[in-house]
């Protein structure tokens, strides 16, 4: 799985879109869903279920990241299944604090 920075892809068990921001350190597989996800271009059709430990879901205009291998996503268009990079679910990158106006 090439996961280059601007790549799309798309979930195969729910509606979930994303682009890699931040590609990972090491090769891996990218998740959505508890499946594989699959290139935007691919022709098909969401199938399958969701895994239960991996239906948290997708947040559009979130980014998710793995901090082990520095894998960043952003959320292109919501789903119903959660991220994960190799099976370890992936999280929502937190906002950074603004410095203080003294």
């Amino acid at each position: 799985m090439n996961l280059k920075p601007g790549s799309r892809w798309k979930s195969a068990v729910c509606d979930s879109q994303i682009v890699v921001v931040r590609p990972p350190k090491a090769e891996g597989e990218l998740q959505c869903g508890g499946a594989n996800v699959l290139p935007l271009d691919d022709p098909a059709k969401p199938t399958g279920d969701i895994n239960p430990d991996f239906a948290e879901g997708v947040l559009i205009g979130k980014r998710y990241v793995d901090e082990e291998s520095g894998l960043e996503v952003l959320g292109a268009k919501a789903g119903k299944g959660s991220l994960a990079f190799n099976g370890v679910p992936m999280t929502i990158k937190g906002a950074k604090p603004l410095p203080a106006s003294d």
